[in-house]
């Protein structure tokens, strides 16, 4: 079968994450020392013992978790040549890496940037995130467009990441307005617990700086992705290293489509799905999305399944990893 590769990105995190793999591997272990002399902060010391309110910050997150997806792609690279890679959010740094578009040390940079820029975009707090369930696409639109309309301030679908799970991403005022709209259609959302309204236009003067960061880095420094890249911005396969770029600059404003990323994977010929970070959470998001994409939906059934899934979150599972898929 030909595979997709995906990562993670944040609400992956999990206490203990990555440290059996660094205390393994000393080439692991010398990626956390190597994001923590980039970053400025013990990440070691947060992830391995501190607070889960210290590990939900996102300055501490962003390349906490790049570093345990990365470390776990090294375990499976040897087993594995993807046929697509795709990361959700933050994630798409790691299938950066995965794919060697840019160096190692210049992706632990840019996250370490983008945590930074996204953990004070909204010193106000102003902006919220929520994510709502139980109502399909056009009538969690409908909720966000009423909160739009009667706040008058800014809100959109930030994620799209099954047909029954999405992420709304705008003011607080907004956020309370479409949380109102969708208990009315007998839905649920659940405000998460981030530091700001990522991926909406909120995050325009953050998106600025990281994409003057981004044209700073030298030319030669971009490469050919090694197998297509399928970004949240545009889904669709590429390797070209001028158009990752400028769909990265895009990214922190722009929604995350995940659904339109596994749907095209499949269109592209991928049947198996391995996650490699924390949790197993994209893995879970696979088989909902394929079930309602139409080809898929046809061939799949638990006798003869049409596509398999896999989810890579520590040692163990890396090792176990059957290359069979």
């Amino acid at each position: 079968m030909t595979s997709a590769l995906l990562f993670p990105g944040q609400g992956s995190q999990e206490p203990g994450m990555g440290r059996d793999l660094a205390e393994s591997d000393r080439d692991a272990m010398d990626l956390w020392k190597k994001a923590e002399k980039i970053s400025g902060i013990a990440l070691r010391d947060i992830y391995w013992g501190g607070s889960e309110t210290d590990m939900a910050q996102t300055a501490n997150l962003q390349p906490a978790l790049t570093v345990v997806n990365i470390c776990l792609w090294r375990q499976l690279s040897a087993k594995l040549r993807p046929g697509a890679v795709a990361g959700h959010s933050l994630g798409e740094f790691s299938a950066l890496a995965a794919a060697e578009v840019l160096p190692i040390q210049t992706l632990l940079e840019l996250v370490c940037l983008r945590g930074r820029l996204m953990s004070q975009a909204d010193p106000q707090n102003k902006g919220a995130m929520a994510a709502v369930v139980r109502l399909p696409l056009a009538q969690v639109e409908e909720c966000v467009d009423e909160a739009r309309r009667s706040s008058g301030e800014s809100i959109l679908v930030a994620n799209y990441n099954t047909p029954a799970q999405f992420v709304i991403s705008g003011s607080k005022t907004a956020i309370s307005h479409a949380q109102e709209a969708v208990k009315q259609r007998k839905g649920r959302a659940l405000v998460l617990a981030v530091s700001g309204a990522f991926h909406s236009p909120l995050m325009e003067e953050a998106a600025a700086e990281f994409s003057t960061a981004l044209s700073a880095i030298q030319k030669s420094a971009w490469n050919k992705a090694r197998f297509p890249v399928y970004a949240n911005v545009a889904p669709r396969a590429n390797q070209d290293p001028e158009t990752i770029k400028a769909l990265l600059s895009r990214q922190m404003t722009s929604p995350v489509r995940w659904i339109d990323s596994i749907r095209r994977q499949w269109d592209d010929g991928c049947r198996a799905f391995v996650e490699c970070g924390p949790k197993g959470v994209l893995s879970k998001m696979v088989t909902p999305i394929l079930q309602e994409h139409a080809p898929a939906a046809a061939a799949h059934s638990e006798a003869t399944p049409a596509w398999q899934v896999a989810a890579v979150g520590n040692l163990r599972a890396a090792q176990e990893f059957a290359p069979c898929l």
